[in-house]
């Protein structure tokens, strides 16, 4: 059995959607460490690229954004378009406004061409009857999803205000106390999100908003599994999907797993692998990998141990360093086995010490 009998599928798409987020000239030195002598996997990962590209020539009709005329007379089922929010490698993202059975504003997102095949496709729709029964006062709501006359899928959610976690902390010069009180929230959410089956896969500060709709400020979690959804198993860099200005994301967020290290799955530790890193980020001011491109971040985070968050803030508090570190285990049995196992620890560093 080679190695990609072992990895299966989903592994083999894996490394593709990783090639998507690296810059051509980066993706043959990223097959040739990830695949070794594994070259009948590499072959396959390279055609599934070269059909992308293919793919992404074709022009099956007008880019929706151009048929939206000032008037914002565009329509998409019972949705009436208004204006685009973002545009990221996964979709385009558009206010809009559904006219019946109820008139609100919601966020629609369009997958974009060349995520369209039948399997995507399949997918997508198994996966957004999981997204839409989440309910919980930190997720963006999924209120509904389908598809465009021309067969693309869309999702449509919760229109959220809010700004970007990071910005929101640092603007505010928020406490560390505050900070860890933030994160115990997006706990929650989280584990709310894993018990109906659901993981996240691209968490970062940019998907967690801070909105004030609520007597006492709340985060608001965008994006949650979507990328599974469409088959994403590896978030993209450009996320600019549910508002306008966000922060661009980078692979920094991304689990050992994901960045295609051994034969580990894809599942809810991940999502606890990107909690610990913005919880490093929030402590330290910075993320623990950093690089020059795309591909040396995901050699880092394979490959190297972070620097303690001390290292950065020494005004850190070592029991908070020892919880941010467990998240960042590479082997994710080392980690803390669920989004709940991580709140409770933050919660007992946040009680009065006796």
């Amino acid at each position: 059995m080679n190695r990609m009998d072992s990895l299966g599928e989903d592994h083999e798409q894996a490394l593709f959607l990783a090639c998507l987020d690296l810059a051509p000239a980066e993706r043959a030195a990223y097959l040739k460490e990830v695949c070794g002598e594994d070259a009948g996997t590499r072959e396959r990962v390279e055609r599934l690229l070269a059909a992308h590209e293919q793919t992404a020539k074709l022009t099956l009709s007008p880019p929706l954004h151009s048929l939206i005329s000032e008037d914002a007379s565009e329509r998409i089922g019972l949705y009436r378009l208004l204006r685009m929010l973002g545009e990221g490698g996964m979709g385009t993202v558009y206010e809009a406004e559904q006219l019946e059975p109820v008139r609100r504003r919601v966020a629609l997102k369009i997958v974009k061409l060349g995520m369209d095949t039948k399997e995507v496709v399949a997918r997508f729709m198994t996966e957004r009857q999981a997204l839409a029964a989440m309910d919980h006062p930190y997720i963006a709501k999924v209120f509904d999803a389908g598809q465009t006359a021309a067969g693309r899928p869309y999702f449509v959610m919760e229109l959220v205000e809010g700004v970007p976690l990071l910005e929101y902390c640092d603007t505010k010069r928020l406490p560390v106390r505050k900070r860890v009180e933030i994160l115990i929230q997006v706990c929650q959410a989280i584990q709310h999100a894993h018990l109906k089956g659901v993981v996240h896969r691209d968490l970062k500060p940019s998907n967690i908003l801070l909105t004030s709709s609520s007597p006492d400020l709340s985060p608001k979690i965008i994006d949650f599994g979507i990328a599974k959804a469409v088959g994403l198993d590896i978030p993209e860099r450009v996320t600019e999907f549910t508002r306008a200005d966000q922060a661009l994301g980078t692979p920094a967020y991304m689990s050992p797993e994901q960045a295609g290290l051994g034969q580990m799955d894809i599942d809810t530790r991940t999502d606890v692998y990107s909690l610990g890193v913005i919880l490093y980020e929030l402590l330290a001011g910075c993320p623990p990998f950093e690089g020059e491109t795309a591909l040396e971040i995901l050699q880092q985070v394979r490959e190297r141990e972070p620097k303690a968050p001390r290292a950065f803030n020494p005004a850190v508090d070592r029991d908070l360093e020892t919880i941010c570190l467990k998240c960042l285990e590479k082997d994710p049995s080392r980690r803390y086995h669920s989004a709940q196992a991580l709140g409770e620890d933050l919660g007992i560093f946040l009680a009065p010490r006796q």
